[in-house]
Parts: structure tokens; C-alpha cells; sequence
């Protein structure tokens, strides 16, 4: 038998020596990091990983005692601690175990999740070549975004069929440099809730353009609701047509060398994409599911577009993704407040309409209105500003008291038929009705027949009458009803009314 030569296993003892330390050694998630934010006046998550049964002891900046956790058996830990009202002042929170952590200039604050698809990816700067024009006047806002106490978190694009534990990305001071790439919803939206609370803001985008709500939601979710499967069956089908494709192309690839062999002349032969961010679950299995553990105040999101095409099914979907986050999170119903997308030559009324109906489906929730603020052209219109604005203000009314607040336009809430006329009422519309321009626009009536005509509408206090010569009998009004409505009808605190229609009968989606 060969001896082995002292100076070898003198080296791999020092390798296994260094392999286990570092393994040994505690690590923490991305979020958990320099320059975060945390809850206020909360029970806030601290977690990360070390060895098995690792004692790791925390010393917070604002607290006088310690506070000590052991991992499990797999060399998991979390623990949960209590954080003061938020304020200027930066902390530190020292974390030691076998090795040592500072984390510096951490804020205590308001946080908040942001979320969607490209309208809340969209940045606040342009970036040339690309359909990131940047928001209206984004020099000058870009110029003027010095906030030190707002704290700014992206979560790298990726996706996974398989939950995992962490994300990429790590927290940034809201500068001019910093501001550039970020959400520009997410940005208005926190700045105007940081000037209005005067605490530090924390803002974690977590968004990727094109997706569907699916891709945001949990697989258990979508497996266990039989209205949801056509969506996985769906996911499963073009698995299969990719497979096939690229079992194509590595047979071409193969005859293709073959004959170049041959000195043959070799072909243009392009290997099938798959989009990894198309598939149901995979976002919240990489970009939602690593996060839960971060404790939040609420979350707003902007999405739909690609989800239009199928607005009937989202009726559901959305609130049963929300749900899927509320679960996981286990923070109760925490505030969820969106977008109700902007009209676009792609779009469609019905997808309007399923996010106004989740506002009755998906508690502690609030929707903007956006019919004023978008472009028939342009899916990403770049008024960003009135968008982040209004959802500050629902957030304001809603979640921070100050209760004397308007926070929506006019919502249809029920209709009279008195005679050859439909009476509309609506809720937050205590203000008074107005319009812009000469005419009230964008108003259709129909009797039994379903014939709809454009109808005569008239502001009387807080309602609206509608009412047309070619419809003696009226059943039903729309209002806004189209791909791209250009209406008019605002309450006097200048919020815009959402579209909407009295009546439920069947609209065949188009495909």
C-alpha cells in the first residue's frame, strides 16, 4: 500500500478545514443587508442560514438587550424583532456567531412590496434603443431624486418551477444614479407617501415585463382550483411543442455537421427560445416565495395587460393570487392597492372590468383609475407620476388615516329606470360630478334587445341620466366600454370614473 506523503494530507486537512468554515459561517439573505428599511412599531423577520444547531447572537442599534437564536437541524434560523416608531436616525445591527456581521445605516420606516409587469418595471430614465423611454420630464425628475431616507431594493429578473430561498439584488440610497433603473410607480408612489408620513420609505420592486398573473401566483393555488387547470394544462402543451422543436433542431444540428463533413454547406440553423418568465408559478417561485419572510406594510401592484385576452378567467385569478401572497406572508389582509390598466389599441373592456370587480373580492383593496393618463399607442405611457400619486393617495386614506381624504373617482354603485331615462348612481361622488369639455362622452344605452346606441348623459348632482331617442325601454348603460375610451365624467376632488357596465350579459372574448 503507497504512503501517502505528510505534506498532502497536511493540505487537505487545511482545505477541509476551510471548506467547513466557511460553510459554518452564518449568511444572510439579500434583503437582510446594508441600507434597509424596516417595518416601524412591528414584529419584523431577521433570518439566514448557519451550521446546525449554531447559536447566533443579534445586537440591535435601537434595542438595549440582545436578542439570541439557534438554527435548526438543517442550519435554517429566524427570529422575530420588535422595532421602534421610524425615524432619521441609522442603526447598525451587529450579528456574531462563528463569524461576524455589521449590517450599517439601517432605517426604521414604512415598507412596501411592488409588483406587476411592465407598466411597474417600467424605470424612471430612458434608456436608448429600448421601450424605457424614461417618465414624463425624467431629466428633472431624475435630477431632483435626492432622498437619502428612501431606500430603493429591485429583485433580479429570474424564475424557477421550484420555490427557492433567496434573491439577488441589494438595497440602494434613492439618488439621482440609483433612481434611473428603478420602478417609476414604485418611486412616485413612495415619494409621495415619504413627504406626506415624514418617515423613511423602504420600496422592494419585484416586477417583470409581459407576465401573467399566473406566473405570480403559487402552484398549490392554481393546482387545487379546477377553474385554473385549463391555465397549467395550457403551460403543459407548449412545454411539449418546445420539446418537440428543439428535438427538431439537435436532429438538423446533427445532419447539418454531418453533411458539412461531407464538405457540404453548412446552414442558419437557430436553436428555439423559451421565455422563462411565461410559465405559471415560476416568478413566485423566484421572485415572490425568497421574500415572504421580509415583514412589509402592504404591497401595489400593476398588472393585466397579458392577462386581457382571458378577462373573464382573472376575475378569480387575480384575487386567488392575492390571496396566495396573504397566505404565505402570514401578515393577515394586508393593504393591496393596484391598477386598473390605461386604455390601449391592445386592450380590451373586459379586463377593466374584472379589476373593478376584485374590488369587492379581494379584501382591504383599493383601485386607480387611469383612463386619463394613457396612450392608444403606447402600452407603456410614460405619466407615471399621476399613477404613483393616486395609489399614495388611496394609501394614505386607507392605510394611514387620514380619513377626510378622496381616494377614488366615481364608481358605479346602482341604476333606476324612470321612463325612457337611466338614472346612474355612484359612490365617491359625495363631492359633486364634472366633466371636462362641453359634453358628457362615452355613455351607451340599450333596451332588451342589446342593441346599444350612443346615449344623451347629463350630470344631475351626484348622478348621471342617460337616455336616448332610439331606446324607449332602457336596460342597460356602458360607459367607457371600449379598448380605448376617451371619457370625461370626474368627481369634483378631479378623480376619474371607472368604466363600467350595468348589465352582465355574455361577451364572447376574443382570442
Amino acid at each position: 500500500m503507497p504512503m501517502i506523503n505528510s505534506k498532502k494530507l497536511l493540505f487537505l486537512f487545511l482545505v477541509l478545514s476551510v471548506k467547513f468554515s466557511v460553510t459554518a459561517q452564518v449568511k444572510l439573505p439579500a434583503l437582510v443587508g446594508d441600507n434597509m428599511v424596516l417595518q416601524q412599531n412591528a414584529k419584523v423577520n431577521l433570518w439566514g442560514w448557519a451550521s446546525p444547531n449554531e447559536k447566533i447572537t443579534l445586537n440591535l442599534g435601537w434595542a438595549n438587550n440582545p436578542v439570541e437564536v439557534t438554527a435548526d437541524a438543517e442550519g435554517n434560523w429566524k427570529t422575530a424583532v420588535t422595532t421602534p416608531n421610524g425615524s432619521d436616525k441609522a442603526f447598525d445591527i451587529t450579528i456574531n456567531a462563528s463569524n461576524k456581521i455589521v449590517l450599517k445605516n439601517i432605517l426604521i420606516g414604512e415598507v412596501w412590496l411592488c409588483s406587476g409587469q411592465s407598466n411597474m418595471f417600467f424605470p424612471v430614465g430612458r434608456e436608448e434603443g429600448t421601450w424605457k423611454t424614461g417618465v414624463k420630464n425624467y431629466e428633472e425628475e431624475v435630477k431632483n431624486a435626492s432622498f437619502p431616507n428612501i431606500r430603493l431594493f429591485t429583485v433580479a429578473l429570474n424564475a424557477s418551477q421550484k420555490p427557492l430561498e433567496d434573491v439577488t439584488g441589494n438595497w440602494k440610497i434613492c439618488s439621482p444614479e440609483n433612481i434611473k433603473t428603478f420602478s417609476a410607480v414604485a418611486y412616485f408612489f413612495g415619494r409621495d407617501l415619504y413627504q406626506k408620513l415624514n418617515v423613511p420609505i423602504g420600496l422592494i420592486s419585484t416586477s417583470w415585463g409581459g407576465t401573467k398573473a399566473e406566473a405570480w401566483t403559487a402552484q398549490n393555488i392554481l393546482e387545487d382550483e379546477t377553474a385554473f387547470l385549463p391555465i397549467l394544462q395550457e403551460d403543459a402543451k407548449n412545454e411539449k411543442i418546445h420539446q418537440e422543436k428543439l428535438e427538431a433542431y439537435y436532429l438538423a444540428l446533427t445532419n447539418e455537421r454531418i453533411a458539412s463533413a461531407a464538405n457540404a454547406p453548412k446552414g442558419q440553423l437557430k436553436k428555439p427560445k423559451k421565455e422563462p418568465n411565461k410559465t405559471s408559478y415560476v416568478l413566485y417561485n423566484a421572485m415572490l416565495h425568497p421574500i415572504v419572510n421580509y415583514t412589509i406594510k402592504g404591497a401595489i401592484w400593476y398588472q393585466g395587460e397579458s392577462n386581457s385576452g382571458k378577462a373573464y378567467l382573472y376575475r378569480s385569478l387575480f384575487p386567488a393570487m392575492v390571496k396566495s401572497w396573504r397566505d404565505e406572508w402570514k401578515q393577515g389582509d394586508f393593504p393591496f392597492y393596484y391598477v386598473q390598466i390605461t386604455p390601449h389599441k391592445g386592450q380590451n373592456a373586459e379586463i377593466r372590468e374584472a379589476q373593478l370587480m376584485s374590488l369587492k373580492t379581494i379584501p382591504n383593496s383599493g383601485m386607480v383609475v387611469t383612463t386619463d393618463v394613457g396612450d392608444a399607442q403606447n402600452i407603456h405611457p410614460i405619466d407615471k407620476q399621476t399613477v404613483g400619486y393616486r395609489l399614495a393617495l388611496i394609501t394614505r386614506a386607507k392605510t394611514y388615516g387620514e380619513n377626510k381624504l378622496v381616494y377614488s373617482g366615481p364608481i358605479f354603485s346602482h341604476m333606476k329606470i324612470k321612463k325612457q331615462k337611466a338614472q346612474l348612481f355612484f359612490d365617491y361622488a359625495d363631492s359633486g360630478l364634472k366633466k371636462t369639455g362641453d359634453v358628457l362622452k362615452e355613455f351607451e344605452i340599450a333596451g332588451e334587445d342589446q342593441v346599444f346606441y350612443p346615449a344623451d348623459a347629463k350630470i344631475d348632482g351626484k348622478t348621471v341620466v342617460v337616455s336616448s331617442s332610439k331606446v324607449k325601454e332602457p336596460a342597460a348603460v356602458r360607459f367607457a366600454w371600449k379598448a380605448v375610451p376617451e371619457p370625461n365624467l370626474f368627481n369634483n376632488d378631479n378623480l376619474p370614473a371607472s368604466p363600467f357596465r350595468t348589465d352582465d350579459w355574455v361577451i364572447v372574448e376574443k382570442k
